[in-house]
C-alpha cells in the first residue's frame, strides 16, 4: 500500500511538474526569459511608446513617427540599445551595426537594395546629446542615410520605452550601465515585431530584407 501511494504521488509530481515546464516554456519553445521574450514579440508585436527622439540627423519626433516617415517610403529598422560611454558589450553593438551597414552599401551597389535602416538608441539620454551622438556616429563610420543615432532625454519616456521593449538597463556605482544587448527589428507600422542575439545578425538583416520586401 505504501509502494503505490508513493509511486502515485511520484506520478502526480511528474506531471506537475511538466504542466508548469509547458506553461512556463510556451509549450517547450523557451527555456530562458529572454527565450519567451523573444518568442512572446514574435507572437504579439509590441507597439512602440511615443517617446521623443533627439539626434543629430533626426528633427525631434517620436518613435513611431521617424519609424513611419522612412525615406522614399516607411520601411523596416534594426535598431539596438547602447550608451557611449560604454567600453563592453556596445562595442560588439558598433561592430554588429558597421557590418550590417556595409551589408546594406554592397546590396545597394549590386541593385538590390532594400527599405531597410539602421537606428541606434542611447538610454543615457542625461549624457548623449546630439552632440556626442554625432561624435560617436563619425567614429563608427556610420552612413546617415542608412545608420542613424539618437536618445530620448526626457526620463519617463525614457523609463517607459525600456520597460516597453524589455531592455534591461541597470545603473553601477561607477556611473555606468549593466545592460542586457540585441537586435530589435521595427516593422513599418511602429512596431517591435522580432529580437535576435546579436550572433544572429545575418538572421536579423535577412528577415527585416523579407518583412520589406513583403510591403514593396
Amino acid at each position: 500500500m505504501t509502494t503505490l501511494r508513493t509511486t502515485l504521488l511520484s506520478v502526480l509530481v511528474l506531471l506537475c511538474g511538466y504542466a508548469a515546464a509547458t506553461w512556463l516554456t510556451h509549450g517547450f519553445q523557451v527555456w530562458t526569459d529572454e527565450g519567451a521574450r523573444r518568442l512572446e514579440v514574435a507572437l504579439n508585436p509590441v507597439p512602440l511608446p511615443p517617446a521623443v527622439l533627439h539626434g543629430p540627423q533626426i528633427p525631434t519626433q517620436t518613435l513611431p513617427a521617424y519609424i513611419a516617415g522612412g525615406r522614399p517610403a516607411p520601411g523596416v529598422t534594426i535598431a539596438d540599445f547602447f550608451y557611449t560611454r560604454c567600453q563592453t558589450v556596445c562595442l560588439s553593438l558598433g561592430s554588429t551595426f558597421q557590418q550590417l551597414q556595409a551589408a546594406l552599401q554592397d546590396a545597394a551597389a549590386d541593385g538590390h537594395a532594400a527599405p531597410v535602416r539602421l537606428l541606434s538608441l542611447s538610454f543615457d539620454g542625461a549624457h548623449d546629446d546630439p552632440q556626442a551622438l554625432q561624435a560617436y556616429a563619425r567614429k563608427l563610420g556610420a552612413d546617415p542615410a542608412l545608420w542613424q543615432f539618437a536618445s530620448v532625454p526626457d526620463a519617463a519616456q525614457q523609463r517607459e520605452l525600456l520597460r516597453r521593449l524589455g531592455v534591461v538597463v541597470v545603473p553601477d556605482e561607477l556611473g555606468e550601465f549593466e545592460h542586457n544587448a540585441a537586435l530589435l527589428v521595427f516593422d513599418a507600422q511602429g512596431r517591435m515585431v522580432r529580437v535576435f542575439d546579436l550572433a544572429e545578425q545575418e538572421l536579423a538583416l535577412n528577415y527585416a530584407r523579407h518583412l520589406a520586401s513583403r510591403r514593396s
